[in-house]
């Protein structure tokens, strides 16, 4: 695991100092080893922090030349394959001089050149400068675990793992985009290539892309997608389950590859209890598990489902008991994130990755079951919604949504689950629980005039289902999960949460292989339905899985965050939204949310949302003045 940072242009761009001080933006990324590397020309320099995890020696040193000194890379991950990798281009004639996954993503680009990211098992973000042909070659694993932002301008390119990185270049500008603030606002994260600044990007999940030097231009392609046959209604569930089992012990296998201690995040859920599961069937070693405690909080407090696994797989079980937890570690979390985002449950998850880093290196989590296998609550009442009111027309649903949008006030409990049955495609869908809607979100960043985005400029969340036409509800509404909720927000809090404790984490569920099974082999029956979700994956957790534990609960981390609020975590929020350099929310719209939270409503979510994107702005020094922001029109 890896931070890697680069520039390049058509003039010379060396700089040593410069790119060391963008290189170590990000030492929590790589604590263990540094390094650089400069083309003979000085147009191109690269740069990493590394995490040492597969060859610990300093032959595993990055920036890593082929052995021809035509190719440098710099990477940041994990190729789960890269054994196998070795095995087939030895065959065909590739000498190593390393036991390092980093040399065999070199050997596989020459000889498959870019169509070597196809065979890449893992996660991943690489630049590589094949030095002949004078052209960066970038890629980024399928799911998106891994982050790659990057700018162009005239005659200059940066890359970086985090956004942080490439502002360290003073050169830069920090303007605000006005896009990405509706976005976050309304689901509290940005989504798929945007980024909260102008001028910078994040090259989505699955996407590889080149970077030619002296024509200056840049060729970004898509390399893997999810599958597009609709799975068999005749599959064989037992069949089916045992498929699953196979692929999910194999990719377990794989990930706890590694030359230093791994451990597996425990929440007691279905999910990391099936990883826990498979690792001790798997692992030679004892398998060691951690989890994050709220003791006094209910429904809130893990331990005793955590416990229940732990005890039945014999692992050698931690607990960090977290007690009451001070509101100021969302300024630490604020300057972590290159990035706002409103997703709360970064708090328990860098919480548990700093317990586990005072005992392993790598842990291994459950993220992406509820999107590979349907195990959201809204899957079930979309379907449900669906059936019921789908005798209303579509006019009548956008009259009827509408009116309940502005009768109801924000937090009004089971508004969202009201409006479900109003919405009538994936984009809709994908705003049900939204932060803000279009109303509220006016009033929130009263005193900016507003503007309008064509339909060509917005991001779409139709892409998955516009591209594949006739698909059921079921699988578009979890397909833009996928492509959407997963990357942008669940994988971000993880990777950012995680490597600020210097962890790497890994995600067995996000294996291709997995997703692809998940995609094209079971279909939406085994999946969700109204009353019922994560069907399949159930049937295996119920054959392997200690049967005293209640598989159908869902909590995951997650922090009590509405009591905390009551204790001095409201006060800690109001107080910066109420802050004199506070000038891009109402003011009095911050007091309205608080007072309705007070009231019994449920706003302790929006408040943080805002809270979060103004302790980042203040980190960052984003200016918000009239010629920098403007409300947006949200439809």
């Amino acid at each position: 695991m890896c931070g890697i940072v680069g520039k390049a242009g058509r003039k010379i761009v060396k700089d040593a100092n410069l790119l060391r001080l963008m290189r170590d933006t990000m030492v929590h990324r790589g604590p263990d080893d540094a390094g650089e590397w400069w083309s003979e020309d000085g147009t191109v320099g690269m740069a990493m922090r590394r995490l040492a995890i597969i060859d610990l020696s300093p032959a595993g040193h990055q920036p890593m030349l082929d052995k021809s000194g035509k190719l440098a890379i710099v990477f940041n991950g994990e190729i789960y394959n890269y054994r196998e990798l070795r095995d087939e281009l030895a065959a065909k004639g590739h000498l190593f001089k390393t036991s390092s996954d980093t040399e065999a993503i070199l050997e596989a680009y020459r000889e498959w050149g870019t169509d070597c990211v196809g065979r890449l098992n893992g996660m991943f973000a690489f630049a590589l400068f094949d030095i002949p042909r004078r052209e960066l070659f970038l890629a980024r694993d399928r799911a998106g675990e891994k982050p790659l932002f990057y700018r162009h301008e005239e005659g200059r390119f940066w890359f970086g793992s985090e956004l942080k990185s490439i502002l360290a270049d003073k050169s830069v500008g920090r303007k605000l985009n006005r896009m990405s603030l509706e976005y976050y606002l309304t689901f509290g994260y940005v989504p798929g290539e945007l980024c909260i600044l102008d001028g910078f990007v994040k090259l989505p999940p699955a996407h590889a892309m080149t970077y030619h030097i002296e024509s200056d231009r840049l060729n970004v392609w898509r390399y893997w997608q999810l599958p597009e046959s609709e799975p068999s209604t005749a599959a064989d569930e037992e069949e089916l389950a045992e498929e699953l089992e196979a692929l999910l012990k194999d990719s377990v296998r794989r990930q706890l590859i590694a030359d230093v201690p791994v451990g597996i995040m425990l929440s007691g859920g279905v999910d990391s209890s099936l990883v826990t599961a498979l690792a001790a069937a798997t692992s030679n070693e004892k398998v060691k598990t951690f989890t994050v405690t709220f003791p006094g909080f209910g429904t809130f407090n893990e331990a005793p489902y955590a416990r229940i696994v732990a005890d039945h797989f014999a692992t050698e079980h931690t607990e960090l008991e977290a007690g009451m937890v001070q509101p100021e570690i969302m300024a630490e979390l604020a300057r972590q994130f290159d990035e706002p985002i409103a997703d709360s449950s970064m708090i328990p998850t860098y919480m548990v990755s700093k317990l586990i880093r005072r005992h392993a290196t790598v842990a291994l989590g459950g993220d992406g079951g509820d999107e590979l296998f349907g195990g959201y609550m809204h899957y079930s009442l979309i379907l449900k919604a669906a059936g019921r009111f789908a005798f209303i027309p579509g006019i009548a649903k956008l009259f009827l949504r509408r009116g309940l949008e502005t009768l109801l006030p924000p937090g009004f409990p089971y508004k969202d689950k009201a409006l479900l049955g109003l919405y009538q495609n994936p984009h809709d869908i994908v705003r049900n629980g939204s932060y803000f809607d279009q109303r509220n979100a006016a009033r929130v960043l009263a005193g900016h005039r507003s503007f309008q985005t064509t339909e060509s400029q917005r991001f779409s969340f139709n892409k998955y289902h516009n591209e594949r036409q006739g698909l059921s509800l079921l699988r578009s509404a979890m397909g833009t999960d996928f492509l959407n909720y997963l990357p942008s927000d669940v994988l971000v809090k993880v990777d950012r949460a995680s490597m600020l404790a210097s962890l790497e984490t890994r995600a067995p569920f996000l294996d291709h292989r997995v997703i692809e099974f998940a995609f094209s082999r079971v279909p939406d029956s085994m999946k969700a339905t109204e009353d019922r979700r994560k069907i399949l994956l159930k049937k295996l957790a119920r054959k392997i899985l200690p049967p005293q534990l209640d598989i159908e609960r869902k909590q995951g981390f997650s922090i009590p965050l509405g009591k905390w609020f009551k204790e001095g975590w409201g006060d800690f929020m109001l107080d910066v939204l109420l802050d004199e350099e506070q000038i891009l929310f109402d003011k009095g719209r911050a007091r309205r949310l608080t007072d309705l939270q007070s009231q019994g409503l449920f706003n302790y979510q929006r408040l943080y949302a805002l809270t979060m994107f103004e302790l980042w702005r203040k980190e960052y020094r984003i200016s918000v003045g009239e010629s920098h922001v403007f409300a947006a029109r949200f439809e």
